[in-house]
């Protein structure tokens, strides 16, 4: 029988909460709008045409080789955010178009799974036509990107200041800056995402086993969490990043990523086992316990969801220390290498003449500052939503 009253949502609650922080959900817009221009960093900045029309020979795309394929040497980054952006609108395709939710699901896994292949089959292939500069034939035409300049060209004085054509100006070999800086956001959100859900899953796992088995298990892994903790982090990132830089590794982003990832999971496991601890006590869990349920089903069904909350906090706050360990590294000449477009990798070419390349340090800067201010404050808001002082009697 209906009682008529409203069932308790926590989730519902603190989202709330949440929303009626107006610093938390401008950080929120900041987020989204940063996470925008990565996803779209190919239709913004492209020195290809987006779309071109030549008589006789139709209609072209010609940016979407490097699309699937591009000449970058962080190309798995770019190829994920490629892939996540052709993800995104073919879901939302989907969603408006299939109205059946079970024709809806099997559609949208198989157009998932179908839009890999382009990326595994398509090789790259150097192209050097100058577009912006190539004229067209009668009843021609073509459709550039907002900014025609690719993130590698070298298409001005070297440090030019913002005018007409550069609205950011140009870095110290004439290379675009707000081209580079586009790219760039992509390095930044890459590492703070990635490395941060690389330590989430790593501390989760160890916090959680050690808080729920107790004992000398419980015992031994928190002694050796103490001892790691001993180590200076940055010290030993720079370590392991100098080793990848001798070998010559080329794909120096994952290595950033794996670096961070591997020795930020300390505090995260921490975390994870107090809040184990607390939720072991609950009458839920020796209720659950007595009723005979598997330890694996409790973790997974009971406890895991009860300390999401916290774990969503922490991944806030961690994703804005990654974002600041990579441009540090990046700075000092450890992180992503050069040509790969980084906000820490401009800081640094600023560094020797500050006052001639001051928009290689003013723009760089600021978005930097933006995307660590509002995973910051996107984390305080989740705070004070998940805080239980907030939740009104």
């Amino acid at each position: 029988m209906n009682s008529g009253k409203k069932t308790f949502n926590p989730w519902q609650a603190a989202w709330q909460r949440f929303h009626s922080d107006k610093l938390a959900v401008l950080a929120l817009a900041m987020l989204a709008i940063l996470l925008l221009l990565a996803l779209l960093a190919p239709l913004l900045a492209n020195p290809r045409p987006l779309l071109e029309y030549i008589p006789g020979r139709g209609l072209s795309l010609p940016f979407l080789r490097t699309f699937f394929a591009p000449e970058s040497t962080e190309y798995c980054i770019e190829q994920i955010f490629n892939y996540a952006l052709l993800s995104a609108t073919a879901a939302m395709l989907i969603n408006l178009a299939v109205r059946k939710k079970i024709i809806r699901k099997i559609t949208g896994a198989a157009v998932l799974i179908l839009l890999i292949l382009p990326f595994i089959l398509t090789k790259p292939r150097l192209e050097r036509v100058d577009y912006r500069n190539t004229p067209l034939p009668d009843g021609g035409f073509r459709i550039m990107a907002l900014i025609p300049y690719g993130p590698f060209e070298q298409v001005s004085s070297p440090l030019t200041p913002p005018n007409r054509q550069h609205p950011l100006g140009c870095d110290e070999l004439g290379r675009d800056l707000a081209s580079r800086i586009i790219y760039g956001s992509r390095i930044s959100l890459a590492v703070g995402v990635l490395a941060t859900t690389l330590a989430m899953i790593i501390g989760i796992i160890i916090g959680v086993s050690a808080g729920f088995r107790g004992g000398w298990f419980d015992i031994t892994v928190m002694r050796i969490v103490e001892i790691l903790m001993c180590f200076p982090v940055f010290l030993l990132l720079l370590i392991i990043m100098a080793y990848f830089q001798d070998i010559k590794f080329e794909q120096s982003i994952l290595a950033v990523i794996g670096v961070i990832g591997l020795t930020g999971w300390i505090g995260v496991a921490q975390l994870a086992r107090g809040e184990v601890l607390k939720q072991r006590q609950m009458t839920y869990v020796k209720a659950a316990q007595a009723s005979g349920v598997s330890s694996t089903r409790i973790i997974f069904s009971h406890i895991l969801p009860n300390i999401l909350g916290v774990v969503m906090i922490t991944f806030s706050f961690g994703a804005a220390g990654a974002i600041l360990s990579e441009s540090s590294l990046s700075f000092l000449g450890f992180g992503v290498q050069p040509p790969t477009a980084s906000w820490g990798g401009m800081l640094r070419s600023a560094f020797g003449d500050p006052l001639s390349a001051w928009h290689m340090t003013v723009f760089p800067g600021l978005m930097l500052f933006w995307a660590v201010a509002g995973f910051n404050l996107a984390g305080e808001g989740l705070r004070k939503a998940f805080d239980p002082k907030t939740i009104k009697q």
